[in-house]
């Protein structure tokens, strides 16, 4: 299927490198693929009913238990979309989205009991994208959660990845090897479309796990390596 791709080397080393032998090495792409939630909440209760519904939901979400932590995670990683709760330890929200701004524009939705009108005021003016009052039903959440990534979406001006013959297109969520299409899983194209985006690096086990199937997944398994040899 994808001869011709190097995709896997140093399995030894619990890395990969990820590169093509293509002819050309041009590449293009804007967006992510994989959706993903970073949920900053401190009250387990509440951050396990939000990555659960969300997880079924068909995103990949990870959970930060501090501000500090959130803080940690929004900078290091790329998300779609943080939802972030206000009264958290080390570092409340609010000190949380006012640095986050200064670096990233992901879209932040705030998560909070303080439902007055100068508390929504200040989380908006401090760069928040929406703000939720607990408590909440789980469909309003997630139904804001689609209206912040279709946001997203209609800031990005391309959604096809392409590497040498190898093509991704992301909003028809198809891909192609010159003229013929090729069949993929969702997460085999999830797979394609991060080696390519990530063409020329090296990138370990744990590290490809996390970005395609989710941050707590057993990396002992050997999925890694099943799914790239789906794919060659």
């Amino acid at each position: 299927m994808l001869e011709n791709y190097d995709f896997v080397i140093q399995q030894d080393k619990r890395f990969f490198s990820v590169h093509c032998t293509a002819s050309s090495s041009s590449v293009h792409q804007t967006g992510s693929l994989v959706m993903r939630i970073l949920v900053v909440e401190d009250e387990p209760k509440t951050a396990e009913y939000m990555h659960q519904g969300l997880t079924e939901s068909g995103y990949i979400v990870d959970i930060a238990a501090t501000g500090l932590d959130g803080l940690y995670l929004a900078q290091h990683q790329a998300y779609d979309v943080v939802i972030l709760d206000v009264n958290l330890p080390e570092m409340d929200g609010w000190e949380v989205l006012s640095r986050l701004r200064k670096t990233v524009s992901t879209r932040v939705m705030m998560v909070t009991a303080r439902g007055r009108l100068e508390e929504k005021v200040k989380g908006l003016e401090l760069g928040a994208d929406d703000y939720l009052v607990k408590p909440f039903e789980f469909p309003e959440l997630l139904a804001r959660v689609r209206t912040l990534m279709r946001r997203s979406e209609q800031t990005t001006t391309s959604k096809v990845l392409q590497v040498g013959d190898l093509e991704l297109d992301q909003g028809r969520h198809r891909a192609f090897r010159g003229s013929q299409r090729i069949d993929l899983t969702t997460k085999e194209f999830a797979l394609l479309h991060l080696l390519m985006r990530h063409s020329g690096e090296v990138m370990s086990r744990t590290q490809i796990i996390s970005l395609v199937w989710d941050m707590n997944f057993d990396c002992d398994t050997n999925v890694v390596e099943v799914s790239i040899r789906r794919l060659r």
